[in-house]
């Protein structure tokens, strides 16, 4: 069945290349500053390779938003492949992205006769978005209309979660979600902060002292929300490989998987979350399903 819908994204989402080549996903890059070099997110660097410059020199990264000319180019590009696009963002309470992508939806119809072109709120962040994104894209796969893909989206979108465990709290205040003084005095006394995403915003859960406890604590919490539901995990780490991959085998020996994929986080995400951090992004099946 010819595929009427195609899927747009940005890199946030942390989808694998494995994934977006399967589903024919088109990724919108985020830029970033390092060192007084833009680079694409994903595209010019890989999210280890922009870890090591950032752990040189912390203070000359600098995130912008993404921009009009290569959302655009996106478009034309996605427009080949589909009758309609859908291109979901993370949450507006976190970036421009959605507000860019919306700003030049009007062009680009206007250069794309007959394509149709809807821009999506994932309301969420990371593999949590990259959740919402497999889900329209999976949809989208099958032949699905563009109103059919975006309830496939919003049905996940209304379901997953996003805990973040993070090694040092010192990063966070760049995020506007902690105070910088409180983030430089959690730092010294080692408080390692557990963080969610709720109403398209990124929230304060607890904090814990070990990294140990951190990781038992957070899957824990995974526990109380899927129990011993068929779920669909995806384990987040920025620059933490080897954890990150222990973190998998405990996932996976612990909880009834139906699908199970590692992904390194955006350094876009890891500009506020620091490196070390480790993350799972899930949605338990419905009953139905």
């Amino acid at each position: 069945m010819a595929q009427k819908v195609a899927i747009v994204t940005d890199s946030v989402a942390c989808l694998t290349k494995e994934l977006v080549a399967r589903y024919g996903i088109r990724i919108l890059p985020i830029n970033f500053y390092l060192d007084g070099q833009i680079y694409k997110d994903w595209v010019d660097i890989t999210p280890s390779e922009a870890y090591e410059l950032f752990l040189k020199d912390p203070e000359s990264f600098k995130t912008s938003a993404v921009s009009p000319e290569d959302c655009l180019e996106a478009y034309r590009q996605t427009g080949k492949q589909a009758k309609d696009i859908l291109c979901i963002t993370l949450s507006t309470k976190l970036s421009a992205v959605y507000n860019v992508a919306r700003q030049t939806k009007e062009q680009a119809e206007a250069e794309l006769p007959g394509v149709k072109l809807e821009v999506f709120d994932s309301g969420t962040v990371t593999a949590a978005e990259g959740w919402v994104v497999l889900a329209a894209a999976r949809a989208a796969q099958e032949g699905k209309s563009l109103a059919e893909v975006i309830r496939a989206a919003e049905a996940i979108g209304e379901r997953v979660g996003m805990i973040m465990l993070l090694d040092t709290i010192r990063h966070v205040f760049r995020s506007g979600r902690i105070p910088k003084v409180a983030a430089l005095a959690g730092s010294m006394l080692n408080i390692r902060p557990i963080l969610t995403v709720s109403s398209g915003a990124v929230r304060f859960l607890t904090a814990v002292r070990s990294r140990e406890h951190g990781i038992d604590r957070i899957l824990q919490m995974m526990k109380d929300k899927v129990g011993q539901s068929p779920v669909h995990i995806a384990v987040m780490h920025a620059y933490a490989s080897d954890e990150a991959e222990r973190l998998r085998q405990r996932v996976s020996a612990e909880f009834n998987c139906v699908e199970l994929w590692l992904t390194e986080l955006s350094p876009i995400i890891g500009y506020a979350c620091g490196t070390g951090a480790l993350g799972l992004a899930y949605y338990a099946e419905d009953q139905g399903e």
